[in-house]
């Protein structure tokens, strides 16, 4: 289980091998990883886990064929091994994921190119899956597509996950194996002693509380604001937004993936269908705003990402009415020079300092070899290949008759040894989805219970992504909501009043369509 806020002030009375700032997929691996190698670690989040890129990428766990197309064969072979291994070792966590890509005339590259291409993803995972689909099957596994100058439509394999639960299931592993980790801490500044890093100052709770961690080596793992914290010299980020919209499963049906190139400027744009709705994505623009204000959709990505949808269906006629929800993040990218945002390196880039080590940029994908990256750093040893599973074996537990056997395979994957105090809370019922989300009760009154959670939105954005698939900020579900989880939580009706109005709040501001004009 998760640490409380006030337990934060008896860690400071400890002395800790590594104390990692920063919450996210980063964070949490080099968390876990860090306890594999027998350290004391404690990990501090200034929000929420996972609030920042990780609970807002595009979802996919993947290789990359852009990198591969643009030379990046490092970065490519790295992530597409480290998919498979996420696919063996997270089952219902990390799951595979079939991609239509058509190609039409005039499109380069053309059809014979992207086979080759697709063929080099297919040898770096030394699974041959790739292929060209016959009319009647594409016909079938995508509904609706234009044939219009149609050249042909490839297949070829990935893999998706729930980004901030895989963000969760690192974490809780961790402690559950001697670590601690803490949302809603914010560190305000490093302690040096002698021109080294010995320690930090936090700051945290409804109060304000205040204290120190003393650590043998503090980790940066901040991301997007890795320059913030002082200490050692980041390198320059250039932050860069991506945004995505969500449409019900019914309006934008998708049998299989598809990944296509967009009219206006040939970047990959991807859709399928995720926990029990339709995600459109991403775009790729220089974000300009303060990082501390959360980000949204522009209107022009909004514009951007209906127009691709209209090159490959145009029957659909797809608009806005049809978005059900929103959401934007920044990547922490490393600033090459590159005059085309999308052409930046996706690498990630660590740098040093007595006591502090910085790591920043990288993928969701590769979170482990960063992790060891800077273990072997810490440890001033040279990086080793991985030798364990990356999250712990599955219990051996009886499926409830109750549960419906894809339900049970979903919570073995977002819970793994946890999966038991789920079950001793489970309710009649609890087992059933919560509207058109794949999302079971359980998982809400689980995640209500024991999973840390702060606010309303940590809730319905990370423990559970209702607050996304479900339309008008879950608004027709809320009463149910609130008998479920008011209880788990300990909240008064003044403290649900409150949350339940800062909820809506924000998922108006922050998760649905920006009116025209706003910019």
């Amino acid at each position: 289980m998760l640490q409380a806020l006030p337990d934060l002030s008896s860690s400071s009375q400890e002395e800790w091998d590594l104390i990692i700032i920063g919450g996210g997929i980063t964070g949490a691996g080099i968390l876990r990883e860090a306890v594999r190698q027998g350290l004391r670690a404690i990990l501090l989040e200034q929000n929420d886990f996972a609030s920042g890129t990780s609970s807002r990428s595009s979802k996919l766990v993947h290789g990359g064929l852009r990198y591969l197309s643009s030379g990046q064969w490092r970065l490519t072979a790295h992530s597409v091994r480290e998919r498979q291994a996420l696919l063996r070792d997270a089952p219902g966590l990390v799951s595979p994921l079939g991609f239509a890509f058509p190609i039409y005339y005039g499109q380069k590259p053309g059809l014979g190119i992207t086979r080759i291409g697709l063929g080099l993803y297919d040898a770096i995972a030394g699974k041959w899956c790739s292929r060209k689909l016959r009319w009647d099957e594409f016909d079938r596994s995508v509904p609706d597509l234009s044939t219009h100058e149609l050249s042909g439509v490839l297949y070829f394999e990935d893999a998706q996950t729930d980004d901030a639960r895989l963000v969760l299931r690192l974490i809780q592993e961790a402690c559950a194996h001697g670590a601690r980790a803490y949302n809603y801490a914010p560190v305000s500044g490093l302690i040096e002693q002698d021109g080294r890093v010995t320690g930090v100052r936090w700051q945290a709770g409804p109060q304000g509380e205040q204290g120190s961690l003393r650590g043998r080596t503090v980790i940066n793992a901040t991301g997007a604001w890795a320059d913030r914290l002082g200490g050692g010299q980041a390198p320059k980020l250039r932050p860069l937004r991506g945004s995505h919209l969500l449409f019900s499963a019914r309006r934008l049906p998708l049998p299989l993936a598809v990944s296509f190139l967009h009219p206006d400027d040939a970047r990959p744009v991807v859709a399928y269908a995720w926990e029990g709705a339709t995600l459109l994505g991403t775009t790729d623009l220089d974000h300009g705003e303060d990082l501390d204000r959360e980000p949204h959709i522009s209107p022009a990505e909004v514009d951007y990402l209906l127009r691709g949808a209209a090159h490959v269906w145009p029957g659909l006629k797809l608009g806005r009415a049809d978005v059900i929800s929103t959401y934007a993040g920044v990547r922490p990218v490393v600033d090459g020079g590159a005059a085309n945002p999308s052409d930046e390196s996706r690498e990630s880039a660590m740098w040093q300092q007595p006591g502090l080590i910085g790591i920043t940029g990288g993928k969701l994908t590769t979170f482990r070899l960063t992790a060891l990256e800077v273990l072997a750093a810490v440890r001033g040893h040279k990086k080793t290949p991985p030798t364990q599973k990356i999250l712990d074996e599955l219990p051996a537990l009886e499926r409830p008759e109750a549960c419906e056997p894809a339900v049970w395979q979903r919570l073995l994957g977002r819970f793994g040894p946890a999966l038991p105090q789920l079950l001793a809370l489970v309710q009649p019922g609890d087992f059933s989805r919560i509207g058109t989300s794949s999302t079971v009760w359980a998982e809400l009154r689980y995640a209500a219970r024991h999973e840390a959670v702060v606010h309303l939105d940590d809730l319905l954005l990370r423990r559970t992504r209702l607050g996304l698939v479900l339309a008008d900020a879950c608004r027709e579900l809320m009463p149910r909501i609130r008998e479920v989880c008011q209880p788990e939580l300990g909240w008064d009706d003044r403290t649900w009043g409150n949350e339940e109005g800062a909820w809506y709040r924000r998922w108006h501001d922050r998760y649905s369509l920006p009116p025209r004009g706003q910019e």
